[in-house]
């Protein structure tokens, strides 16, 4: 810890705040720092978080941005236990979305992950949560059909209904209607039982 972020004698506040928190929350410090003007941090230290603040901020100040840090520092050590593929998937989300919903304000999903309990479905949105879920069944297909699936959800996140909307910022996409006969073609034949190479 560099000097600036030391607490003053006498001021360190170790009381934790994890029921400010709700549920089962981990164990929170508080340290104030007349050295501190501005800023505020927090971070992971043997087992506990810590959250530094200026020595001036007010309690009712604390009691509301001490969760937003502690659900920062829970959201980055989340994104960094997500598997590779997962991580991997969430990028090429945030690069769609930034390419073809930029006027929508490219709404970024809080996670994006394969799941394997997808068997009528290439994928789901939950827009209230911003959660999307891809069918490992699209792993082996081709990167386009994958996009078009990706930004199906995406446009869920913008609009919940498939309507006239929906598919102007979904048909965005260059790809979009072949990836649609793509699917189509894919979904026909299992309905037939034809093989497809489908793991």
């Amino acid at each position: 810890m560099s000097r600036a972020d030391q607490t003053d004698p006498g001021q360190s506040d170790p009381e934790s705040v994890a029921p400010l928190l709700g549920g089962e929350a981990p164990e929170v410090e508080v340290r104030r720092s007349s050295r501190r003007r501005r800023t505020i941090t927090a971070y992971r230290d043997a087992g506990r978080i810590v959250v530094l603040l200026p020595q001036r901020l007010s309690v009712a100040e604390e009691r509301r941005v001490v969760p937003e840090m502690v659900a920062k520092v829970l959201a980055k050590e989340e994104r960094s236990r997500a598997p590779a593929a997962d991580l991997a998937l969430t990028g090429r989300a945030a690069e769609l979305s930034r390419r073809f919903l930029a006027a929508e304000g490219s709404p970024m999903p809080a996670s994006v992950r394969w799941v394997g309990n997808q068997n009528n479905r290439w994928g789901s949105c939950t827009p209230g949560a911003g959660t999307i879920r891809l069918s490992d069944r699209l792993r082996p297909m081709p990167a386009w059909v994958v996009d078009y699936v990706l930004m199906h959800e995406l446009a869920h996140l913008v609009e919940r209904e498939h309507n006239a909307r929906f598919w102007r910022l979904v048909d965005a996409l260059p790809d979009a209607e072949r990836a649609k006969g793509y699917l189509a073609g894919w979904s026909d034949a299992l309905a037939r039982g034809v093989p497809t190479g489908e793991r």
